[in-house]
C-alpha cells in the first residue's frame, strides 16, 4: 500500500514525537542512522504480500535489498531479477544465521511460521516488520512480545489500514466521547474462510470443498520446498488444498480462519479506540469444531473490564453469515463488514475507509474534535523513520501482540466449546484445562522458539 503524503516526514516527526497517545502504543528504534544513510533488508518470504512489501519498501528510496528468501523458487527467481546483488536462500534460519551486515528484517511468510522467523532477528536485535497475524498461536505471541521488549528495537504488524486516516478519524471520536461511553462494540465481515459446504465450493471457483484430511498423496511442484514450506507445523504429505494461498488459512496447523486473517484488521479498530488489552472472558458460537479446518461461520463474544476512564465492555465478532441482531433488525445500514460501536449518546459505524455517526439526523451539527492523532506516512514509511529516527510505530509488538491475542481466544473458545475465564498472566483459561492444547504447541523435531 502507498504512503501517504498527507504529511510530510519532518511534519510526522515533529506531531508523533509530540502525541501522547501514539507515544504510549510505540516502540523504540535499535539505533539511529543519517537521512542519507539505506538501510540493509533481508525479506522472508517475496511473493504475494511479501512481494508487496518489499517493492513497497525499495521505491521508498532508502533501503538495499540484500537478502532474500523464499519456498517457492519462482518468487526467488522473479525478485532476483531486480535484485541481482540480494543473496538467495529458501530455509530462513540459514538466512538468520548470516544478518551481520544485515539492518532490518522484514516478514511476509505463511502465518505458522511468522514467530520462527521473527525471534531470531529479535534476537539479534534487528528491527522487524511481520504480516498480520504476528502469530500462529497465543504462546507464540507472548514469546514475541517478550523478545520484542529485550531487544528494545523498532517493530510493526502489518495492518495497513492502522496507517490509513479513516480509523484515526474513529479512534478520536470515541476516545473523545463523542458518543458517550461505549459499552458495546460490534464487528462483522462476510468472507468465510473456513469449513465450507459444497454449495460455497460450486459457487466459489476459489473454495476447495474437503470436510477433512486428503488421506491421498500428491506430488510437490518442482519449484517448492515442501520441507521448508512446512516448517515447524506437524509433517503431512502435500497437496493442493494446502497450498498455493489462500487455500492455507482454512487449516488450523498453518492459519486460523477467518478471524486471524481479517480480526488483525477489523478488530484493530476497538481494540485502538477502546483500549482494549486482556478480556475477562471469551465465548464463542457456531457449528460444532472440527479438528482440522476452521470455522467458516462463527460469533465470538468478549468482556473487557475498565480500563483508563473506559468502562467495562463487550466486543462481539461475526464472521461468515453471521450478523448483529442491529444488523439483522436493519436499524444500520446493511454493510457488509463493518465496525459498530453503540454509545450512551449515539452510535458510530465504520468500515475501512468510511464511517457514519448514527443516528444521522442526531449529528447534523456536531463540531468534531480537533485532530489529536496525527496522519500516518503509511505503515512501511512509519517503520523505516523509527529505525532511523527513533520515531514511533502504529502497530509495535507490544501493541498487535495484545490484539493477536484477542483474536486467537476467540477460536481457541470456539474450539474449546466453552465461555472462556481467562488469566492473561498465566496464559491459560482458567476454567478449561482442555484450552491448554490450543493456546499453544510443541514446534516439530529441528524447530525452536527458545
Amino acid at each position: 500500500m502507498p504512503p501517504f503524503s498527507d504529511v510530510s516526514r519532518r511534519r510526522f516527526l515533529q506531531i508523533t514525537a509530540g502525541s501522547s497517545i501514539a507515544c504510549s502504543l510505540l516502540s523504540s528504534p535499535s539505533r539511529a542512522r543519517a537521512h542519507n544513510d539505506k538501510l540493509n533488508l533481508a525479506f522472508v518470504g517475496v511473493g504475494g504480500r511479501g512481494g508487496g512489501n518489499l517493492n513497497s519498501l525499495y521505491d521508498t528510496g532508502s533501503v538495499n535489498v540484500v537478502g532474500i528468501c523464499d519456498v517457492n523458487s519462482q518468487h526467488l527467481d522473479r525478485t532476483a531479477e531486480r535484485h541481482t546483488r540480494a543473496r538467495r536462500y529458501t530455509d530462513f534460519r540459514r538466512m538468520m544465521d548470516e544478518l551481520a551486515d544485515v539492518d532490518a528484517v522484514v516478514v511476509s511468510t505463511t502465518e505458522h511460521t511468522h514467530a520462527f522467523a521473527t525471534l531470531p532477528a529479535l534476537q539479534q536485535k534487528k528491527p522487524v516488520y511481520c504480516e498480520k497475524p504476528l502469530t500462529h498461536n497465543i504462546g507464540e505471541a507472548h514469546r514475541i512480545m517478550q523478545a520484542a521488549k529485550e531487544a528494545n528495537v523498532a517493530t510493526q504488524m502489518g495492518t495497513q489500514i492502522h496507517g490509513m486516516p479513516n480509523y484515526r478519524r474513529v479512534v478520536e471520536l470515541i476516545q473523545s466521547k463523542a458518543i458517550g461511553n461505549v459499552h458495546e462494540a460490534h464487528v462483522w465481515t462476510s468472507r468465510a474462510w473456513g469449513l465450507q459446504s459444497k454449495e460455497d465450493s460450486d459457487a466459489n471457483k476459489d473454495i476447495v470443498y474437503v470436510t477433512d484430511r486428503p488421506a491421498e498423496k500428491m506430488e510437490a511442484p518442482a519449484n517448492l520446498d515442501w520441507e521448508a514450506w512446512i516448517g515447524p507445523a506437524p509433517m503431512r504429505p502435500y497437496h493442493d488444498v494446502y497450498f498455493p494461498g489462500p487455500k492455507w488459512y482454512r487449516w488450523w496447523d498453518f492459519g486460523s480462519g477467518t478471524m486471524s486473517d481479517l480480526g488483525s484488521h477489523m478488530n484493530d479498530l476497538p481494540f485502538w479506540a477502546l483500549k482494549l488489552d486482556a478480556p475477562r472472558t471469551v465465548e464463542a458460537i457456531g457449528d460444532k469444531p472440527h479438528r482440522e479446518i476452521a470455522p467458516a461461520s462463527m460469533t465470538a463474544i468478549y468482556e473487557y473490564g475498565p480500563r483508563e476512564g473506559m468502562p467495562a465492555c463487550k466486543v462481539s465478532w461475526y464472521q461468515g453469515t453471521h450478523k448483529p441482531q442491529i444488523w439483522k433488525d436493519k436499524g444500520i445500514p446493511q454493510w457488509n463488514s463493518g465496525i459498530l460501536f453503540i454509545g450512551d449518546k449515539g452510535m458510530v459505524l465504520s468500515d475501512y475507509d468510511k464511517h457514519l455517526l448514527l443516528p444521522e439526523e442526531k449529528f447534523v451539527d456536531f463540531v468534531r474534535p480537533e485532530q489529536f492523532i496525527p496522519n500516518s506516512p503509511g505503515q512501511h514509511e512509519e517503520w523505516l523513520l523509527a529505525i532511523q529516527n527513533g520515531t514511533p510505530t502504529g502497530s509495535p509488538f507490544s501493541y498487535a501482540g495484545l490484539l493477536t491475542i484477542a483474536n486467537h481466544l476467540g477460536n481457541v473458545a470456539f474450539r474449546s466449546n466453552q465461555k472462556l475465564e481467562w488469566d492473561a498472566k498465566q496464559l491459560r483459561a482458567t476454567n478449561c484445562p482442555q484450552a491448554d492444547e490450543f493456546i499453544s504447541r510443541k514446534p516439530r523435531a529441528g524447530w525452536s522458539l527458545a
